[in-house]
């Protein structure tokens, strides 16, 4: 009553009016808003909502399995257990045949190991005992060095049930790569395939007296490097098949190491904790779609996290099938895509290219596969990829194994290897930071903190650390200085940590990020990072100490960067032949220089540090140096002379790398 006598004691103009300041003040307010970028915001907004808000589903999820596991104090072994107890008769892993030898073989058919989630889990066990037989327990560590096959699995994760760490050694590694590695990890023992025998004979000397040595895989034909290697086949066809005592190691312990180049140097053992293994694999099940039916073709080694954690993870906690191949065969991928019925395919970006590059078959339009799941995919080919195998969903991701800022590509963004979202920014706290693109050195504000890149601006990748939250911890490796040299601080806020992944990245005004290089003394080729002062060191033994510089050049049309070796070849004339017949035998095939370019001397620094920027800037461009350049012939098997028209066809897409 006393509202309305108010209000009728108002003329029209009066009530009226009353509301002006309220509705200036709005408009003002948007108006300024928008005139200051506010309607950038908005467009952004309406673009990502429904990306962003399906990944903070994603997050919240796992980030409340996370902690309910590690209330549980739960391990992968046991949540193994669990997914084994609901799929007991279902293929967990499908593999060609390796030649296994076991008096109690798992079900066969002519060509295929099938293991059953029973069976695998048996398996497990038979591992743990064994393990616990030779007196290995809690914090030991056994390095194992063998093909991808269904063993490698139950190895780890049979260890892993007793609390022994696996250091998964890369079975392309020899000499003092493979001894490094080794003995990084201060391995007990080692395990290692028949067909590896030759590599280990050549370092048994050089290895720990007191480490074991068990072969597996059959030995009819093969001489065992020392009569201290003992069979394991026999010893796991031996052990009990039931569960150990459990381990009383948690949720954010130890659980193995996978070897990654980083930056610079030698190997490094990068620390896989159970809660990153979870964390890699349920954010690629949840993220990219997958579903507990899912068959998974997976040709990437095993020793690697893609193969390994993304690929057969889905198996151990999502109950997928996944058809390990030993071997990637672009002629054969297809047609094994068919025949195992597989619906998710795992790849690197040379594997697409190797694909693209095979003559047209049936097979690669009649399979079921409707994701293909992986990192490195060039925008270049990304559509020809998808259109050509029908390929629904291409699920494209980036991170390291010991990273804590991976991103994913959720929505089929062509290109983009992932996304940070504009509007929950702190959902994921991770931060492209600018950088002096000569020295890669980090640029800082006057107060002491990064700077963030602009969009369109290219910048280093960095992860805030919380080593309280799995989702931000940064575990590292082994060697405590090589962790310090992957933390930079004052990011974020002063005071702060974040990991610096080392890898230059560019994000558009929507938050999809694109992958552009990788800084420092690394480079990818054949899907594998190739350290250059460890080929650098490796090249220069073999040459009597000589100056050698290693690099990556760019070749047209091809996913990342072929190896460059610039030498300083002294006195007397240099013999290609001999120089390939000593790198094969000391380098992984991917570590092969493909050019060679010959100087009087490699420039170095007043420090002697060589330098680079020059050399990579000429590439192997015969005209742009009097210096000797050579080219690795794949199909001649020999180095041989660059000239200008075989520049022209290298350049040109005409000659088989």
């Amino acid at each position: 009553m006393l509202r309305g006598s108010v209000l009728a004691s108002l003329s029209p103009e009066e009530g009226l009016l009353s509301h002006v300041p309220w509705l200036w003040s709005l408009a003002a307010g948007l108006g300024l808003y928008l005139a200051t970028g506010g309607w950038r915001f908005l467009y952004v907004a309406l673009c990502t909502i429904k990306r962003d808000l399906r990944c903070l589903c994603v997050v919240l999820h796992v980030k409340r399995s996370i902690r309910q596991h590690l209330k549980n104090r739960s391990t992968i072994p046991s949540l193994f257990g669990q997914t084994a107890a609901l799929y007991p008769d279902k293929p967990a892993l499908v593999c060609v045949s390796t030649g296994e030898s076991s008096s109690a073989r798992p079900r066969t058919s002519a060509s295929l190991i099938v293991w059953t989630f029973r069976e695998l889990a048996g398996r497990c066990n038979a591992v743990s005992h064994w393990a616990r037989a030779q007196g290995w327990g809690q914090g030991d560590v056994v390095a194992l060095y063998l093909g991808s096959r269904p063993l490698l699995v139950a190895l780890w994760m049979g260890l892993a049930q007793v609390g022994v760490e696996a250091a998964l050694i890369n079975y392309n590694l020899r000499c003092d790569s493979l001894l490094h590695c080794v003995g990084v990890s201060g391995a007990k023992g080692m395990v290692f395939g028949v067909e590896l025998a030759e590599a280990v004979s050549e370092v048994r000397s050089s290895l720990d007296p007191s480490m074991v040595l068990f072969s597996t895989g059959s030995v009819q034909s093969v001489d065992l490097p020392t009569p201290s290697a003992q069979n394991l086949d026999p010893l796991l066809a031996s052990s009990s098949r039931d569960p150990p005592p459990p381990t009383t190691k948690g949720f954010n312990d130890r659980l193995f190491y996978i070897y990654t180049s980083g930056t610079t140097g030698m190997p490094k053992a990068a620390i896989v904790v159970h809660s990153r293994f979870y964390r890699i694999a349920a954010f690629g099940f949840h993220s990219f779609g997958l579903r507990h039916d899912d068959i998974i073709y997976n040709s990437l080694p095993l020793y690697h996290s893609a193969g390994n954690i993304m690929g057969v993870g889905q198996c151990l906690l999502h109950g997928l099938t996944v058809v390990v191949k030993a071997k990637f065969s672009a002629s054969s991928f297809w047609d094994d895509c068919v025949k195992y019925n597989c619906t998710v395919i795992q790849y690197i970006g040379e594997i697409c290219r190797y694909l693209l590059a095979q003559p047209e078959r049936p097979s690669e339009k009649s399979h079921c596969v409707r994701i293909a799941m992986g990192n490195g995919l060039r925008p270049a080919v990304w559509e020809e990829f998808t259109q050509r195998f029908r390929i629904r969903q291409v699920a494209e991701f980036y991170g390291a194994t010991e990273c804590n800022c991976s991103i994913s590509n959720v929505d089929g963004k062509v290109g983009a290897c992932g996304f940070h979202s504009q509007i929950f920014p702190s959902m994921y706290p991770i931060k492209l930071l600018r950088m002096n693109e000569d020295t890669m050195e980090l640029v800082r504000d006057k107060n002491g903190l990064c700077i963030g890149c602009q969009p369109g601006e290219p910048g280093l990748l960095a992860g805030y650390i919380d080593q309280s939250d799995p989702l931000r911890r940064f575990d590292g490796y082994v060697d405590r200085r090589a962790t310090n040299k992957k933390i930079v601080n004052d990011v974020f806020t002063l005071g702060d940590a974040a990991y610096l992944s080392g890898d230059v990245l560019v994000m558009d005004e929507l938050g999809y990020m694109f992958f552009r290089d990788r800084s420092g003394d690394t480079y990818r080729w054949r899907g594998e990072n190739v350290s250059t002062t460890e080929v650098e060191a490796t090249l220069s033994g073999l040459l009597g100490h000589a100056d050698v510089a290693v690099y990556g050049v760019l070749l047209p049309g091809v996913e990342g960067k072929a190896g460059m070796a610039a030498i300083a070849e002294g006195e007397g004339r240099f013999d290609c032949d001999a120089f390939l017949g000593a790198v094969r035998k000391a380098l992984p095939s991917y570590a092969h220089p493909l050019f060679l370019r010959l100087m009087p001397k490699v420039d170095t620094t007043g420090t002697f540090k060589i330098q680079k920027t020059r050399l990579q800037r000429e590439g192997y461009n015969p005209l742009h140096t009097a210096d000797r350049i050579f080219f690795l012939n794949s199909h001649l098997g020999r180095y041989e002379a660059v000239t200008e028209e075989l520049y022209r066809a290298i350049t040109e897409g005409r000659l088989r790398l």
